[in-house]
């Protein structure tokens, strides 16, 4: 086994979302573990009211793991991962349509300095426009793909994939 990998859905999604069920099998095809969490009974809450019981679960599921995890996270999936990392050690990040902010929400999206770290973002996202994350990025000079797609990155699973075995192979590397 080569470690934990834990993917978080992105809002009114499910543990079978095509974004993170692809990923996962890749990952478990190399030998990791991978757990989705779901958040749906959260979702409920509302776009305001999910974020600290996601955020709660992920740090939940964080804590019973023996070692620190990968987290990968779509949209509000994103969201709640970085939050969480700032809270609990981890092993690094990939990002998918990551907000930087939402609107209501106290905190503004961050994460753990130092953690390998990819985001992925798509030019025509209307959802979370890509502004806020690309500011987030050259803030902290972290690694920013910059895709010609939507917020779901249906067309970009091919990219998506080989930026996330380049983060696998270099936190394999590390190990």
């Amino acid at each position: 086994m080569r470690g934990q990998i834990i993917l978080s859905h992105g809002l009114n999604a499910d543990p079978s979302a095509t974004k993170v069920s692809l990923l996962a099998a890749q990952a478990e095809a190399q030998g990791w573990q991978t757990q989705r969490p779901d958040y749906r009974d959260d979702d409920a809450r509302g776009v305001v009211g999910c974020v600290s019981p996601r955020i709660a679960r992920l740090r939940a599921t964080i804590e019973a793991l023996p070692t620190p995890p990968l987290l990968v996270g779509s949209s509000m999936g994103a969201f709640v991962s970085g939050l969480a990392s700032l809270d609990v050690p981890v092993l690094g990040l990939l990002l998918l349509a990551t907000p930087s902010a939402i609107p209501g929400y106290a905190r503004a999206f961050d994460l753990r300095s130092g953690v390998p770290t990819m985001l992925i973002h798509g030019w025509r996202d209307d959802v979370c426009q890509p502004a806020g994350v690309q500011l987030f990025a050259a803030q902290r000079r972290l690694p920013l793909l910059m895709l010609d797609d939507d917020h779901r990155l249906g067309a970009s699973m091919d990219a998506i994939g080989l930026q996330f075995q380049r983060l696998l192979d270099q936190l394999a590397t590390a190990a």
